[in-house]
């Protein structure tokens, strides 16, 4: 894995930057249970961090078919819907903005690659203030394979013009931290759901309990683009 100082940050959206996971994980349990069937948290772990394509295979075998996935959808997107007016129902995570804002002030260009979709990211993290802190944003439904596959890492790195291995990738996934790994990237993984493999642990620079631990590790982790004499 490569080390610091690295010249650009890579996040995550769903689990990392918004609190959103649990609040899915609620919707999808107690959608599938009023179509009778019961949905265990250990099966919807399955799903978290794929592309959509993949997490609806999922879905769909666990509640039974199409037909009942797509009821079960319907009651999720309505159970979930974040309208201007509405309740705020994914929040940003602990130290979210402070570091985004640290960055920013570094001149550190960052960039979201989510299995959401692009329309997505760009509500949820305008809906919670922090959309202009990123130059570039990869929504799975921009590449062909989701994570794990690194397409989405190597997509917004792309986009931001840095070489993968000079980027560092926040994540909260263990789909997400194999899919940063296998592109090249130092990773730094916040858990939500679930702890990372004992792999992926030896694999990164951290394991944190929240963005707020990373704030005083940016000085270190990477190599300011603004002017000493301008600070």
């Amino acid at each position: 894995m490569p080390l610091p100082p690295f010249a650009a940050a890579i996040f995550d959206m769903d689990g990392l930057l918004i609190d959103s996971e649990r609040a899915t994980l609620r919707a999808w349990t107690e959608a599938a249970l009023a179509l009778g069937v019961v949905l265990h948290e250990s099966d919807y772990l399955q799903v978290v961090g794929k592309a959509a394509q993949d997490s609806h295979a999922i879905l769909q075998r666990h509640l039974g078919g199409a037909a009942p996935f797509e009821q079960a959808m319907a009651a999720v997107r309505a159970a979930l819907e974040e309208g201007e007016g509405r309740e705020l129902r994914f929040p940003l995570k602990p130290g979210a903005a402070a570091l985004l804002a640290q960055l920013q002030a570094a001149g550190i260009p960052c960039a979201v690659a989510s299995s959401s979709r692009t329309d997505e990211i760009a509500h949820r993290l305008a809906r919670v203030g922090v959309l202009p802190h990123f130059a570039a944003v990869a929504g799975g439904n921009e590449v062909l394979r989701g994570k794990p596959d690194p397409a989405l890492y190597a997509l917004a790195a792309a986009r931001l013009g840095v070489d993968p291995d000079r980027c560092l990738a926040f994540e909260d996934s263990h789909n997400g931290a194999c899919a940063a790994l296998a592109a090249g990237m130092g990773l730094v993984v916040v858990p939500d759901l679930l702890q990372p493999a004992p792999e992926v642990a030896q694999s990164c620079l951290a394991v944190l309990g929240s963005l707020q631990e990373a704030l005083p590790r940016v000085p270190q982790w990477f190599a300011s683009t603004v002017p000493r004499d301008s600070r």
